[in-house]
């Protein structure tokens, strides 16, 4: 079916048009109606988000530098911004699998000290950045998925239009058709989050990264318990490096106290792992169950699962951040800072400059242009700063952990990140995978159902629903190459990179291997999108309101 068989779409006009309900997004839209209100005059602001509402798809450690949310809301302690838990003590760990050595705190990098900063909900804190945005006249608009960027004439960018619903999985509208509508902005700003699938479009159509680094991702899974109190210290934050990962394998683990008896673990995998029998989700299970890490958890209850994809790379692989028409926000673009594991107040803080650079620009009449302000305005930030200070830090570790421990405390204790040397990422993480002939399986202990947990289990907690009759969103350019390279060469990778079971080698009734893809389980992490060796899986967008509810997350 053509859309040019539909009937034409609705438009509506504003002067910036955001995507992702997010920090990045949100934090652009607070700003450029404070800046309207203080100058007099109006702009015009709508943000789409994909979830159900806003927070629904976020998914954060989270320790916030509250940074960022102190320049754009100087009040946000007075105003109930869910900042509640100050990090209290910092604790990094070498684990093996017998042990665990405690690094010193005189020797802690400073990218590992968390005083002034806050274990949160990023959820939380997102759908409270919604609420001051409404206040300040945005119009959101949850539920709805940006589907498709729209161009003008001229190539720059004019808007988006939201994906049609009720389309069946024939491809043919049902019942319950309703068309898309397109939202025409002066600018348009992009923050979808890590590897956003209209990001990700721009990025190849505008070249923003010729020149750089390729991009570097990790996948982050995240469990959220209520545990017993004597367990139970709030403010405590707990980093490991090592088991069960190898020593080639770049990764890590969190583990933050909340408040309420609460804590949040979770496990990081750089998606430049080789092995293809490693499954990220099945390392994180395992890691749960080290003697140091254990005793927080037993006689706990899990309450909520999650995962998603995160955006590591750093200065060297940021890509050029605007384009005729708009501009790429927050982890859409690539701003976490991987040596501290946050990248939520580099997001407000992109949204705000963006923000800056539109008002002005819409003041003096301009639009669909080029908002070379943003990208000027960030390289004299704090943030272009502390992402400068940070850019040896993946590239680094990428060497392996002890090596690059080494290279990693050169770099941030002797020369506080200032080396007069810049490391490069050479290869992109779809590239890295070895035959599995060349590599050893992995057994994974079986889960035990209260510690440890199987992915069906763990995707039910993350309350994903998605439409069933509507067309696969998690699309493959050859059919052909799941079974004919993938699972040949390497013994199917996608069946353990995913999180959440999308993926699973089947016999038909013939005994002939086959992928089923089972979309109706995906929690938009984008590990397929990333890790697919010969890159022939492409995620695109639902139907909105799809996907995670996360709680507080």
């Amino acid at each position: 079916m053509e859309n040019g068989a539909l009937d034409p779409r609705e438009s509506m006009e504003y002067d910036i048009v955001i995507v992702g309900g997010g920090p990045a997004g949100l934090g652009a839209a607070i700003r450029a109606k404070q800046l309207a209100q203080e100058r007099g005059h109006d702009v015009s602001v709508c943000v789409l988000e994909k979830g159900s509402e806003i927070g629904a798809h976020i998914l954060s450690g989270a320790v916030m530098d509250p940074r960022a949310m102190t320049e754009l809301i100087p009040d946000w302690k007075e105003s109930g911004a869910p900042l509640d838990t100050p990090v209290t003590e910092d604790r990094f760990l070498f684990l093996s699998a017998t042990g665990a050595k405690r690094t010193p705190q005189w020797m802690l990098p400073e990218c590992f000290r968390n005083h002034g900063n806050y274990i949160v909900s990023l959820a939380n804190v997102v759908r409270w950045l919604g609420e001051q945005a409404e206040a300040l006249g945005v119009e959101i608009y949850p539920g709805f998925a940006a589907a498709e960027v729209l161009y003008a004439e001229d190539g720059s960018v004019k808007g988006v239009a939201t994906g049609d619903m009720g389309i069946g999985r024939d491809g043919e509208p049902t019942s319950r058709f309703q068309r898309g509508i397109e939202l025409h902005g002066k600018y348009t700003f992009f923050a979808e989050g890590s590897r956003g699938h209209l990001g990700k479009e721009l990025i190849a159509r505008f070249r923003l990264d010729e020149g750089r680094d390729p991009q570097s991702y990790g996948i982050g899974l995240k469990e959220l318990w209520e545990i017993r109190p004597e367990q139970h210290e709030p403010g405590l934050v707990i980093h490991t490096a090592g088991w069960p990962l190898d020593s080639d394998t770049y990764g890590g683990s969190f583990l933050y106290h909340l408040e309420n008896n609460q804590v949040a673990v979770g496990f990081v995998v750089g998606l430049a792992y080789r092995n293809p029998y490693l499954s990220p989700y099945e390392e994180f299970q395992r890691y749960k169950t080290h003697a140091a890490i254990r005793g927080f958890l037993e006689g706990g209850k899990r309450i909520a699962y999650g995962a998603r994809a995160i955006t590591a790379g750093g200065l060297q692989s940021l890509p050029k951040l605007v384009f005729p028409g708009g501009a790429l926000l927050g982890c859409d673009a690539g701003t976490l800072n991987a040596s501290r594991i946050k990248g939520s107040h580099a997001a407000i803080k992109t949204g705000m400059m963006a923000a800056e650079a539109a008002v002005d620009a819409l003041a003096s009449g301009r639009s669909g242009d080029l908002l070379d302000a943003y990208p000027d305005a960030f390289a004299r930030s704090w943030l272009h700063d502390e992402l400068y200070r940070a850019r040896n830090f993946k590239p680094a570790m990428a060497k392996g952990l002890y090596k690059g421990t080494v290279l990693v405390g050169l770099d941030q204790v002797v020369f506080k990140g200032r080396a007069p040397w810049t490391l490069h990422n050479t290869h992109a993480d779809h590239e890295c995978l070895l035959p599995a002939s060349e590599c050893t399986p992995i057994e994974y202990p079986k889960p035990d159902g209260k510690l440890t947990f199987d992915r069906l289990s763990s995707v039910f907690i993350s309350n994903t629903n998605h439409e069933e009759n509507q067309p696969v969103h998690l699309t493959l350019k050859d059919a052909s190459v799941p079974v004919a390279l993938n699972l040949a060469k390497y013994a199917g990778p996608e069946s353990r990179y995913c999180p959440a079971g999308v993926y699973e080698f089947v016999k038909d009734d013939g005994g002939a291997d086959r992928l089923q893809i089972n979309a109706q389980n995906c929690v938009h992490c984008k590990t397929c999108d990333i890790k697919d060796p010969t890159q022939n899986i492409r995620w695109v967008v639902p139907e909105g309101g799809g996907g995670p509810n996360y709680p507080n997350m």
